[in-house]
Protein backbone atom coordinates (compact mmCIF):
# COMPACT_ATOMS: atom_id res chain seq x y z
CA UNK A 1 0.00 0.00 0.00
CA UNK A 2 1.28 3.66 -0.64
CA UNK A 3 0.65 4.74 2.88
CA UNK A 4 2.32 1.70 4.32
CA UNK A 5 5.89 2.68 1.32
CA UNK A 6 5.54 6.25 2.80
CA UNK A 7 5.72 5.15 6.37
CA UNK A 8 9.37 2.67 5.91
CA UNK A 9 10.40 5.92 3.49
CA UNK A 10 9.92 8.47 6.26
CA UNK A 11 11.83 5.75 8.85
CA UNK A 12 14.47 4.54 7.00
CA UNK A 13 15.43 8.92 6.28
CA UNK A 14 15.43 9.98 9.73
CA UNK A 15 17.12 6.85 10.62
CA UNK A 16 19.99 6.90 8.06
CA UNK A 17 23.26 8.05 9.53
CA UNK A 18 25.18 8.58 6.33
CA UNK A 19 22.46 10.79 5.63
CA UNK A 20 22.70 12.87 8.49
CA UNK A 21 26.24 12.65 8.33
CA UNK A 22 26.07 13.95 4.48
CA UNK A 23 23.53 16.87 5.56
CA UNK A 24 26.17 17.96 8.46
CA UNK A 25 28.55 17.87 5.95
CA UNK A 26 26.92 20.11 3.27
CA UNK A 27 26.05 22.68 6.35
CA UNK A 28 30.14 22.84 6.88
CA UNK A 29 30.98 22.99 3.83
CA UNK A 30 28.46 26.23 3.29
CA UNK A 31 29.37 27.66 6.67
CA UNK A 32 33.03 27.38 5.21
CA UNK A 33 31.91 29.15 2.00
CA UNK A 34 29.86 31.72 3.52
CA UNK A 35 32.33 32.81 6.30
CA UNK A 36 32.03 36.58 6.86
CA UNK A 37 28.66 36.82 5.11
CA UNK A 38 25.58 37.04 6.75
CA UNK A 39 24.75 33.07 5.59
CA UNK A 40 27.48 31.98 7.89
CA UNK A 41 26.74 30.04 11.21
CA UNK A 42 23.42 28.76 10.00
CA UNK A 43 22.28 25.76 11.57
CA UNK A 44 20.08 24.34 9.26
CA UNK A 45 19.43 24.74 5.26
CA UNK A 46 16.63 23.56 2.84
CA UNK A 47 16.67 20.18 1.37
CA UNK A 48 16.47 21.99 -1.72
CA UNK A 49 20.08 23.24 -1.63
CA UNK A 50 21.29 19.55 -2.19
CA UNK A 51 20.04 20.07 -5.68
CA UNK A 52 22.17 22.82 -6.47
CA UNK A 53 25.68 21.58 -5.01
CA UNK A 54 26.46 20.24 -8.68
CA UNK A 55 25.92 23.83 -9.54
CA UNK A 56 28.71 25.45 -7.64
CA UNK A 57 31.95 24.19 -9.39
CA UNK A 58 35.41 25.25 -8.90
CA UNK A 59 38.02 27.36 -10.04
CA UNK A 60 38.80 24.71 -12.79
CA UNK A 61 35.65 24.47 -13.87
CA UNK A 62 34.79 20.76 -13.38
CA UNK A 63 34.88 19.89 -9.65
CA UNK A 64 31.81 20.44 -7.99
CA UNK A 65 30.92 21.36 -4.54
CA UNK A 66 29.42 17.63 -4.24
CA UNK A 67 32.87 16.46 -5.05
CA UNK A 68 33.98 18.41 -2.11
CA UNK A 69 31.72 17.33 0.34
CA UNK A 70 32.34 13.33 -1.20
CA UNK A 71 35.91 13.61 -0.61
CA UNK A 72 35.39 15.36 2.96
CA UNK A 73 33.62 12.53 4.38
CA UNK A 74 35.14 9.37 2.77
CA UNK A 75 38.22 9.10 4.77
CA UNK A 76 36.38 9.01 8.25
CA UNK A 77 33.78 6.49 6.57
CA UNK A 78 36.49 4.73 5.31
CA UNK A 79 38.22 4.19 9.11
CA UNK A 80 35.35 3.56 10.57
CA UNK A 81 34.52 0.91 7.86
CA UNK A 82 37.78 -0.73 9.11
CA UNK A 83 37.45 -0.40 12.45
CA UNK A 84 33.76 -1.94 12.59
CA UNK A 85 35.09 -4.99 10.16
CA UNK A 86 38.12 -5.49 12.38
CA UNK A 87 35.20 -5.77 15.57
CA UNK A 88 32.95 -7.99 13.28
CA UNK A 89 36.48 -9.93 12.10
CA UNK A 90 35.09 -9.37 8.75
CA UNK A 91 37.63 -7.34 7.15
CA UNK A 92 37.93 -9.75 4.16
CA UNK A 93 34.02 -9.18 3.63
CA UNK A 94 34.80 -5.44 2.25
CA UNK A 95 35.08 -5.64 -1.77
CA UNK A 96 37.34 -3.59 -2.78
CA UNK A 97 39.08 -5.36 -5.90
CA UNK A 98 38.21 -2.65 -8.01
CA UNK A 99 40.26 -0.87 -6.39
CA UNK A 100 43.61 -3.27 -6.16
CA UNK A 101 47.21 -1.97 -5.44
CA UNK A 102 49.64 -2.16 -3.46
CA UNK A 103 48.58 0.00 -0.95
CA UNK A 104 48.76 -0.54 2.91
CA UNK A 105 45.55 -1.16 5.00
CA UNK A 106 46.68 1.98 7.55
CA UNK A 107 47.11 4.16 4.13
CA UNK A 108 45.21 7.41 3.20
CA UNK A 109 44.11 6.00 0.02
CA UNK A 110 42.51 2.88 1.40
CA UNK A 111 40.71 4.79 4.00
CA UNK A 112 38.94 7.03 0.93
CA UNK A 113 38.83 3.86 -0.92
CA UNK A 114 36.74 1.82 1.57
CA UNK A 115 34.50 5.18 2.36
CA UNK A 116 33.55 5.93 -0.80
CA UNK A 117 32.01 2.72 -1.18
CA UNK A 118 30.64 3.34 1.92
CA UNK A 119 28.95 6.51 0.68
CA UNK A 120 28.10 5.16 -2.60
CA UNK A 121 26.02 2.64 -1.14
CA UNK A 122 23.54 5.51 -0.04
CA UNK A 123 21.31 4.90 -2.88
CA UNK A 124 20.54 1.60 -1.75
CA UNK A 125 19.88 2.34 1.76
CA UNK A 126 17.40 4.72 0.85
CA UNK A 127 16.21 2.88 -2.02
CA UNK A 128 12.31 2.64 -0.01
CA UNK A 129 12.53 6.91 -0.56
CA UNK A 130 13.28 6.71 -4.17
CA UNK A 131 10.32 4.66 -4.95
CA UNK A 132 8.13 6.41 -2.40
CA UNK A 133 8.50 9.49 -4.37
CA UNK A 134 6.98 8.13 -7.54
CA UNK A 135 3.96 7.35 -5.62
CA UNK A 136 1.19 10.25 -6.80
CA UNK A 137 0.04 11.44 -3.89
CA UNK A 138 -2.73 13.48 -5.32
CA UNK A 139 -4.51 10.67 -7.35
CA UNK A 140 -4.46 8.85 -4.06
CA UNK A 141 -6.25 11.11 -2.50
CA UNK A 142 -8.68 12.01 -5.91
CA UNK A 143 -9.46 7.87 -5.51
CA UNK A 144 -10.17 7.87 -2.29
CA UNK A 145 -12.27 10.84 -2.30
CA UNK A 146 -14.06 9.43 -4.91
CA UNK A 147 -14.82 6.31 -2.88
CA UNK A 148 -16.13 8.46 -0.49
CA UNK A 149 -18.52 9.73 -3.13
CA UNK A 150 -19.46 6.73 -4.08
CA UNK A 151 -20.59 5.24 -0.68
CA UNK A 152 -22.65 8.34 0.04
CA UNK A 153 -24.49 7.78 -3.05
CA UNK A 154 -25.12 4.42 -1.99
CA UNK A 155 -25.83 5.14 1.03
CA UNK A 156 -28.91 7.25 -0.14
CA UNK A 157 -30.04 4.86 -2.63
CA UNK A 158 -29.93 2.38 0.43
CA UNK A 159 -31.96 4.66 2.74
CA UNK A 160 -34.24 6.24 -0.03
CA UNK A 161 -35.01 4.20 -3.04
CA UNK A 162 -34.60 1.06 -1.42
CA UNK A 163 -37.61 1.69 1.44
CA UNK A 164 -39.84 1.11 -0.88
CA UNK A 165 -38.70 -2.37 -1.16
CA UNK A 166 -38.86 -5.69 1.31
CA UNK A 167 -36.86 -4.37 4.03
CA UNK A 168 -36.03 -8.59 4.30
CA UNK A 169 -35.50 -8.98 1.01
CA UNK A 170 -31.99 -10.70 -0.19
CA UNK A 171 -30.92 -7.76 -2.49
CA UNK A 172 -31.50 -5.44 0.58
CA UNK A 173 -29.18 -7.72 2.86
CA UNK A 174 -26.46 -7.91 0.32
CA UNK A 175 -27.17 -3.82 -0.27
CA UNK A 176 -26.60 -2.89 3.32
CA UNK A 177 -23.93 -5.39 4.11
CA UNK A 178 -22.04 -3.98 1.18
CA UNK A 179 -22.70 -0.61 2.30
CA UNK A 180 -21.44 -1.02 6.18
CA UNK A 181 -18.14 -3.28 4.92
CA UNK A 182 -16.98 -0.36 2.67
CA UNK A 183 -17.57 2.37 4.76
CA UNK A 184 -15.77 1.14 7.54
CA UNK A 185 -13.25 0.41 4.48
CA UNK A 186 -13.26 3.92 3.51
CA UNK A 187 -12.73 5.24 7.22
CA UNK A 188 -9.82 3.01 7.80
CA UNK A 189 -8.23 4.53 4.73
CA UNK A 190 -9.08 8.33 5.73
CA UNK A 191 -7.58 7.53 9.10
CA UNK A 192 -4.08 5.65 7.57
CA UNK A 193 -4.19 8.68 5.07
CA UNK A 194 -4.67 11.13 8.08
CA UNK A 195 -1.80 9.77 10.15
CA UNK A 196 0.99 8.95 7.64
CA UNK A 197 0.46 12.13 6.03
CA UNK A 198 1.17 13.32 9.85
CA UNK A 199 4.00 11.18 9.69
CA UNK A 200 5.04 12.82 6.61
CA UNK A 201 4.93 15.92 7.22
CA UNK A 202 6.90 16.10 10.83
CA UNK A 203 9.56 14.28 8.50
CA UNK A 204 9.67 17.29 6.16
CA UNK A 205 10.04 19.47 9.43
CA UNK A 206 12.70 17.13 11.10
CA UNK A 207 15.00 18.35 7.81
CA UNK A 208 13.81 21.18 6.82
CA UNK A 209 12.33 23.26 9.81
CA UNK A 210 8.76 24.12 9.69
CA UNK A 211 7.80 23.01 6.50
CA UNK A 212 4.97 24.56 3.96
CA UNK A 213 2.28 22.01 3.30
CA UNK A 214 3.43 20.55 -0.06
CA UNK A 215 6.83 20.36 1.37
CA UNK A 216 6.15 16.62 2.52
CA UNK A 217 5.96 14.49 0.06
CA UNK A 218 8.27 17.02 -2.07
CA UNK A 219 10.86 15.44 0.26
CA UNK A 220 10.79 12.29 -0.81
CA UNK A 221 11.69 13.82 -4.76
CA UNK A 222 14.69 15.77 -3.50
CA UNK A 223 15.90 12.96 -1.80
CA UNK A 224 15.88 10.92 -5.37
CA UNK A 225 16.93 13.38 -7.21
CA UNK A 226 20.19 14.05 -4.79
CA UNK A 227 20.40 10.66 -4.70
CA UNK A 228 21.06 10.45 -8.67
CA UNK A 229 23.56 13.31 -8.30
CA UNK A 230 25.44 11.53 -5.57
CA UNK A 231 25.66 8.24 -7.66
CA UNK A 232 27.14 10.25 -10.53
CA UNK A 233 29.87 12.17 -7.67
CA UNK A 234 30.86 9.04 -6.24
CA UNK A 235 31.85 7.70 -9.36
CA UNK A 236 33.64 10.85 -10.95
CA UNK A 237 35.59 11.01 -7.61
CA UNK A 238 36.48 7.20 -8.16
CA UNK A 239 37.21 7.13 -11.12
CA UNK A 240 39.42 10.19 -10.68
CA UNK A 241 41.40 8.57 -7.42
CA UNK A 242 42.09 5.95 -9.81
CA UNK A 243 43.63 7.98 -12.03
CA UNK A 244 45.94 9.67 -9.15
CA UNK A 245 46.96 6.63 -8.14
CA UNK A 246 48.36 5.54 -11.81
CA UNK A 247 49.94 9.19 -12.16
CA UNK A 248 51.09 9.08 -8.78
CA UNK A 249 52.77 5.50 -9.21
CA UNK A 250 54.16 6.72 -12.75
CA UNK A 251 55.55 10.45 -11.57
CA UNK A 252 56.03 10.53 -7.33
CA UNK A 253 55.40 7.46 -5.83
CA UNK A 254 56.62 9.40 -3.05
CA UNK A 255 53.81 12.07 -3.14
CA UNK A 256 50.87 11.79 -0.65
CA UNK A 257 47.10 10.76 -1.39
CA UNK A 258 45.49 12.79 1.18
CA UNK A 259 43.30 15.49 -0.64
CA UNK A 260 43.69 19.00 0.40
CA UNK A 261 41.04 20.39 2.69
CA UNK A 262 40.67 24.37 1.51
CA UNK A 263 37.77 24.78 -0.54
CA UNK A 264 38.38 25.76 -4.37
CA UNK A 265 35.73 27.62 -4.95
CA UNK A 266 34.77 31.21 -6.18
CA UNK A 267 33.75 33.25 -3.41
CA UNK A 268 30.62 34.05 -4.58
CA UNK A 269 28.84 31.14 -4.99
CA UNK A 270 27.20 31.41 -1.59
CA UNK A 271 24.18 28.54 -1.17
CA UNK A 272 21.45 29.63 0.66
CA UNK A 273 21.26 28.72 4.19
CA UNK A 274 19.09 29.56 7.49
CA UNK A 275 19.63 30.41 10.68
CA UNK A 276 18.79 28.09 13.59
CA UNK A 277 14.99 26.52 13.71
Amino acid sequence: MPHLKWQVACNKLRNSRLFLKLLEAVLKTGNRMNDGTYRGGAQAFKLDTLLKLSDVKGTDGKTTLLHFVVQEIIRSEGIRAVRTARESQSLSSLKTDDFADDFTEESEEHYRRLGLLVVSGLSNELEDVKKAAFIDADLLTSTVSKLSQSLIKNKRFLNAEMKSLDEDSEFNHVLANFVEVVEADISGLLEEEKKIMALVKSTADYFHGNAGKDEGLRLFAIVRDFLRMLDKACKEVRDAGLKRVRITKKEAPSVSSQQSTEIPFISNSCLEFSEAR
